[in-house]
């Protein structure tokens, strides 16, 4: 017991309840070093119920017909008609149940009208995300009295209400829970009567939909100066404030990378909060941050992965597309190896993060809360976007960096910075939550032990370490003579699913060593930290990829599947190899040579498969409709340019496209090229559409010269 509680790192109160949020799901098997595969296959396929599915093929497909993303980038708003539609047909009630005027959507379904929307505005999507996400709706529907739930939750289904919820401080940003925002319990009279409450004092920032909100979701700590000294402090208190409200400031925008999307700050200056204002009542004042936790563990799970997803798929089919219609040196762009390559790359990765996003979706609707997952959906999923829009600007060239109607990727480019950000900094998630949490949390017996230090209690102590010499003992001997295949992966994937028993027995006993050898030092070791995360995170999204080929049963994508597959458990092993060589601990070379021994190996993809891969996009448009489903057509602008342009060269096919670019650089007429085709109307229509594609926009300059 002494050893144990000076190597444990201490648990505060914050942490505890963060790392008690939520349930652990296939994330967990594989820190036990023994993932069962038919466990994962048998969450089976995302489904849709016929409501939901009719919502994306005609409310969402409305309102992304309403949607000029240029126009509404340039006025800073979206048109009083879209948020007339969208309050309308109820896009503000998604998470909320029908017999409360909801749509009652699963998260399956909510995640993906936010993809589809984030496709062609990311503004459109932001504003529907938000009242879905972590804010009033949620905590009202866990916490709230059945009188608040009566009062806000149909106000908050049609949009009369518009929610926003302040957490963020100047001086409280990634460390949430130590918001210095202060409300003093008191009591004031109102109508003739006393009434008990806080006296609320708070300064909040980056605050989405605070600009247009009706009522404001807000934490504070709670204090009761009646109380004897050193238990004043209530704890970390959630209340719903109307607007307007005596004392709060609201109204003001922030413009995070300019963005269109309602954010600013909230002020608050000896504002009263009644005890009625509490989500949940007086009996939750001091429970806010444990129901930030568990409301998180979900709501993380969807937008912003969602946000990423949008931005993944957006990416790919601009760059497949462009490289078919962009011709130079006599030949599409897209043909050229380079480029080929990189978008090949590109679809790999979206295959993965599409599938972990996916997977997850379908585990929240199977009534998990799955925290870690999660925060791995949150981290990658962005920085996918942000590769991937990366990509596809190089590949778009001076289409990619001219601004204007035409444009196809500008605001999504601009946008994902913020992505990055916001719910848990990526650094931060990266660094400390995915492993950190996730090592207590999903390890078969790490809480057991922490809580039996806490409680002082050596036999409960003395029974989860012999549990856990023995899980020590099988990842050892596995990692070393092979581990078993648990379940029936599909035949197709067998060696790949191997690789994975393997290499998820290597993190396992990889974990425990780090731990072992470093103690409660490892907490302070971000960098090593992020290793071991990073590890979780590649395993969680191979095994994503087994699961949507059997879900999907697609041949066709069984290339991109294996490619998936592959590329993630190379990625794995060569954080594991790279995590050894910084251990600091004598003898790490020693410990990384035997630990990472014996592994078969898998040849990570050659150039020649990438590029079988890119033709195979190339040439496969329902390779593309699977892989990017959610791209979805907008009003104007230069995605509906593509589109178009794209739908033309399918009719005419990639051939005779090849030979009209070739009488356009002789003729240097689109009207003599098409002439000579056997259908001059169809070959001209083309050559104008993908003129269009290519062009672009030019605007009014400065009249007279620069300096006179």
């Amino acid at each position: 017991m002494g050893p144990f509680s000076k190597a444990l790192p201490r648990m505060g109160d914050t942490e505890r309840a963060a790392l008690e949020a939520g349930t652990v799901g296939f994330e967990g098997q594989l820190l036990s070093g023994r993932p069962d595969f038919d466990a994962l296959i048998a969450s089976g396929p995302n489904v849709l119920t016929g409501t939901e599915q009719q919502f994306l093929d005609t409310e969402v497909r409305t309102l992304c017909g309403m949607l000029d993303d240029f126009a509404i980038d340039s006025a800073g708003d979206m048109p009083p008609e879209v948020w007339q539609y969208m309050r309308d047909q109820r896009f503000f009630g998604m998470i909320i149940p029908t017999e409360w005027g909801g749509l009652g959507f699963g998260h399956f379904a909510h995640a993906a009208v936010v993809t589809r929307l984030a496709t062609v505005s990311v503004t459109a999507a932001v504003t529907v995300m938000v009242p879905n996400s972590l804010g009033p709706a949620e905590l009202l529907l866990h916490y709230g009295t059945e009188a608040q739930k009566k009062h806000y939750l149909p106000r908050l289904a049609d949009g009369r209400d518009l929610p926003c919820f302040g957490l963020t401080s100047p001086y409280a940003g990634s460390d949430a829970a130590s918001i210095p925002d202060r409300g003093h319990l008191t009591t004031r009279e109102i109508d003739g009567q006393m009434v008990r409450g806080f006296s609320v004092t708070f300064s909040k920032r980056y605050i989405t939909l605070a600009p247009v909100a009706t009522v404001v979701g807000l934490a504070f700590n709670a204090r009761d100066e009646s109380r004897p000294e050193g238990e004043r402090d209530l704890g970390i208190t959630c209340a719903l404030i109307p607007v307007p409200t005596p004392g709060m400031q609201i109204g003001r925008r922030h413009r995070p990378m300019d963005s269109a999307f309602m954010n600013g700050p909230i002020e608050g200056e000896d504002v009263f909060v009644p005890m009625d204002w509490i989500i949940g009542g007086e009996k939750q004042v001091g429970q806010g941050w444990r129901m930030l936790m568990e409301s998180l563990a979900a709501g993380r799970a969807i937008s912003l992965p969602a946000l990423g997803a949008a931005t993944q798929q957006t990416s790919v089919f601009v760059a497949n597309g462009y490289g078919k219609v962009r011709d130079q040196f006599g030949l599409p762009i897209g043909k050229f190896d380079a480029i080929a390559g990189i978008i090949a790359g590109m679809a790999v990765e979206l295959y993965a993060t599409d599938a972990a996003r996916r997977f997850t979706a379908g585990a929240l609707d199977h009534g998990e809360q799955p925290s870690v997952a999660s925060a791995i959906l949150k981290v990658h999923l962005t920085e996918a976007g942000r590769r991937s829009v990366n990509h596809a600007m190089d590949i778009l060239g001076g289409k990619g960096i001219s601004n204007g109607p035409s444009n196809l990727l500008s605001v999504a480019y601009r946008h994902m910075p913020v992505a990055i950000t916001v719910e848990g900094a990526n650094i931060l998630t990266r660094s400390l939550i995915i492993f950190g949490q996730g090592a207590v949390r999903c390890h078969p017996f790490v809480m057991a032990e922490m809580q039996a230090v806490e409680k002082q209690d050596a036999q409960a102590l003395g029974q989860a370490l012999l549990g856990h010499g023995a899980h020590v003992a099988r990842n050892f001997w596995r990692s070393l003579f092979g581990a078993p295949v648990v379940g029936t992966p599909p035949q197709a994937l067998l060696n790949e699913a191997r690789m994975l028993a393997r290499l998820s027995a290597k993190y396992a006993l990889t974990c425990d060593l780090a731990m072992g050898l470093l103690g409660g030092k490892l907490k302070r070791m971000e960098l090593l930290s992020a290793r071991l995360g990073d590890c979780l995170s590649h395993l969680y999204m191979a095994s994503a990829c087994i699961w949507r080929y059997v879900a999907e049963g697609d041949e066709h994508m069984q290339p991109l599947a294996r490619a998936a597959l592959r590329t993630q458990l190379d990625a794995a092993e060569e954080v594991l190899k790279d995590l050894y060589a910084n251990l600091p601990t004598p003898g790490r070379r020693l410990i990384g040579q035997l630990v990472l021994s014996r592994t078969a190996h898998l040849v990570p993809l050659r150039d020649v498969q990438m590029l079988a891969l890119a033709a195979q996009l190339r040439d496969q448009p329902e390779v593309i409709v699977r892989l990017c489903p959610d791209v979805s057509v907008p009003k104007s602008g230069g995605l509906l340019d593509l589109m178009r342009a794209l739908a033309l060269t399918e009719q005419l096919g990639s051939d005779t496209t090849a030979e009209l670019n070739k009488l356009v650089r002789r003729t240097r007429s689109f009207e003599d090229a098409a002439a000579d085709m056997p259908d001059p109307a169809l070959a001209l229509a083309y050559l104008r559409a993908a003129d269009k594609v290519i062009q672009v926009d030019d605007f009014p300059g400065i009249q007279g010269r620069a300096g006179m």
